[in-house]
């Protein structure tokens, strides 16, 4: 089944939908995967571009091509250059959903091994829709370290260097609502905060002939913020698809935000789980019959050109600690050789602000009074 343009309805896999390349997970978590340019594996840089997303097809529409195995654990699949960058964007989100994002089935979050429970301590998950993308393994420190593609058996993937072995690939997700109560009282805060206020009441009413401040709390302090080789196969057989993976690259600015709500906050089970199969372009080419996106644009080029590059602050957001496993995974360049050229950092003017818009005016510190 043809999916390659975007359609009014998506298509059916479970509590999974994919719709052009954008999988919806649940009632309302949107996912892509989004190509950009491949960071230094020294200093810490600024956001990367958006430079398209990687289409996405369903494993499930090509079982006369895909191995057997890839059929077994069912999900999508799309195609990714030997030391391609990406990120993931989850813009379209607009209701809260706990996300674990794993690597190998290593958690990109904490390090730990995947789970298919929510966690605090450490926590492995991000929260969406407070957390606009994420573009790597968490580093704590208000960065993160790029997700980069390599095949498996080198040990250069997060899942090699953690687990010690180099058998799932791949990226899986699992997204959890929040509880029917905690959604309900979420949804009943958003109604209150997007009212128009009040007319005054005659005589003022409020504080130096203001309006009168809203019953119940809601607002001011506590108020919700508002709302990136296989061996010959036998015979008549598909042939295997050589193996791919995440290891890490360059380090950017990027936090991963603390959540602020309680464990019990969210639903115990999840609403929705897949497996996100890697393919290098000539199996892309055999599975599919469809030609790969072409290789990365050139990092020095893109910059030299004068494009933009981001970066990305919410005031308001708490960042994760670094984790120790992830803290000791190793960049590619380290097991695969630097191919970089020379680096060519962007201009102060090609850096574009993102996020939250700071509010007016400079902080005033309080004393002891």
């Amino acid at each position: 089944m043809d999916l390659a343009g975007r359609r009014g309805r998506g298509v059916v896999t479970g509590s999974i939908r994919v719709d052009g390349n954008t999988l919806l997970l649940g009632d309302g978590v949107h996912v892509r995967f989004i190509r950009t340019l491949r960071l230094p594996e020294s200093g810490t840089h600024a956001l990367p571009p958006n430079l398209g997303e990687f289409p996405l097809r369903r494993v499930e529409d090509y079982p006369d091509t895909v191995p057997g195995e890839w059929l077994a654990k069912g999900g999508v699949m799309l195609p990714v250059y030997l030391r391609e960058a990406m990120w993931l964007s989850f813009a379209g989100t607009r209701e809260p959903a706990a996300l674990q994002v794993g690597v190998g089935k290593v958690c990109a979050v904490s390090g730990e091994r995947w789970s298919g429970r929510l966690a605090r301590d450490p926590q492995n998950y991000v929260v969406l829709p407070r957390q606009p993308w994420l573009d790597g393994i968490n580093s704590g420190d208000g960065t993160v370290r790029q997700f980069v593609a390599v095949p498996l058996g080198l040990g250069a993937t997060v899942e090699g260097q953690v687990t010690g072995e180099e058998t799932t690939g791949g990226v899986q997700l699992q997204a959890f609502p929040l509880s029917p109560q905690a959604l309900e009282r979420w949804r009943e805060g958003e109604r209150a905060r997007l009212l128009p206020p009040p007319p005054p009441a005659p005589g003022g009413g409020g504080l130096y002939g203001g309006p009168p401040a809203p019953s119940g709390g809601f607002g001011g302090y506590g108020a919700p913020a508002p709302l990136r080789a296989a061996a010959p196969a036998a015979p008549g057989a598909v042939p295997a698809a050589p193996a791919m993976g995440l290891g890490v690259g360059g380090s950017m600015q990027q936090e991963v935000y603390r959540d602020d709500r309680a464990l019990s906050a969210w639903a115990p089970e999840p609403a929705a789980r897949i497996f996100v199969h890697l393919v290098t372009p000539p199996a892309w080419r055999r599975i599919t019959g469809e030609e790969p996106p072409p290789s990365p644009v050139d990092r020095a080029a893109y910059t030299r050109a004068g494009l933009p590059w981001f970066d990305y602050y919410d005031e308001s957001g708490h960042d994760l600690p670094p984790t120790g496993t992830l803290g000791q995974v190793k960049p590619v360049g380290d097991w695969l050789g630097d191919d970089h050229t020379p680096w060519t950092p962007p201009a102060p003017h090609q850096i574009t602000p993102l996020g939250p818009t700071p509010r007016p005016g400079k902080p005033v510190r309080d004393g002891d009074w």
